[in-house]
């Protein structure tokens, strides 16, 4: 049993939880545990404790009564080791932060962007698969260059999140223009994939309407090429809830040169088939 299913056992009405976390200012033998008995004293469970970030701890907490954690939360101003940083309901950011040990890269300027690399593909499975687990109408855009991992992180993320994935336009083995749904694809669960370079490129106005119908669908919506797909579909990048970019290193450039060439779709993220 984890830590978090005996906490549900022994403390049921421990219902409320909490995002801490906290600087360490003196690292001293046994502040840990100090803390940690503090809390208990004051009727608060910590499920999850890793540190994640330079000389930060970030804990996933439970309790029954909030004001319990400002009483926490002030007693704490007289400990001179730590610093309270933040206290609040877990956002996505806080549970993988806590589960990985450090935090995943946010732009400046914009909030809704999260950049990974390569060899984070496995942190940016978990954050996409939790962002699926939500319910209603999200819509995810994936930026990123040819063959660097973008379907396959999708697909890794639906069946992390158990969902079914659709491909709605495509490029992985030829190129895919869903014109249509049967009954059983108009599932809410479902996580509906389109390439908006193949979309936006389409002359096929069925297979447009089907895509303006999907995008009403209260539904994970996942959008590789999101800056070419608001081009042709009446869309504005201010509408995506998130935008990833993934790059094989940080120093890479994304750019659409290649969607330009005649034979723009050919061998297009194939990389899904050469696995993890």
């Amino acid at each position: 049993m984890s830590t978090t299913d005996s906490n549900k056992t022994r403390y049921p009405e421990r219902n409320i939880e909490q995002y801490m976390e906290y600087e360490i200012i003196n690292n001293r033998p046994g502040l840990l545990g100090d803390i940690s008995s503090l809390l208990g004293n004051l009727g608060i469970s910590i499920d999850t404790i890793n540190g994640v970030e330079n000389e930060r701890r970030g804990l996933l907490i439970r309790t029954d009564e909030l004001n319990k954690l400002k009483r926490f939360e002030l007693m704490s101003a007289y400990i001179d080791d730590i610093n309270i940083l933040k206290i609040r309901k877990p956002q996505v950011r806080d549970r993988l932060a806590v589960r990985h040990g450090r935090f995943i890269k946010r732009a400046e300027d914009d909030k809704k962007i999260f950049r990974f690399t390569r060899e984070e593909i496995g942190i940016l499975v978990d954050f996409l698969a939790e962002l699926f687990k939500e319910e209603g109408h999200k819509m995810i855009g994936v930026r990123g260059m040819p063959r660097v991992g973008k379907t396959e992180s999708i697909v890794a993320a639906s069946v992390t999140a158990k969902k079914k994935w659709l491909f709605l336009s495509s490029t992985l083995i030829k190129q895919t223009e869903r014109t249509t749904l049967i009954k059983g694809e108009y599932d809410r669960n479902n996580v509906f994939i389109i390439d908006g370079a193949v979309t936006n490129k389409s002359t096929n106005e069925e297979h447009k309407s089907l895509i303006r119908e999907v995008m009403r669908f209260p539904a994970v919506k996942v959008i590789e090429h999101p800056d070419l797909f608001v081009d042709g579909m009446n869309y504005t990048l201010a509408d995506y809830d998130y935008i990833i970019e993934l790059r094989e290193d940080e120093d890479q450039e994304i750019t659409y040169e290649k969607h330009q060439k005649k034979h723009w779709f050919q061998d297009e993220d194939m990389s899904f088939f050469g696995g993890m």
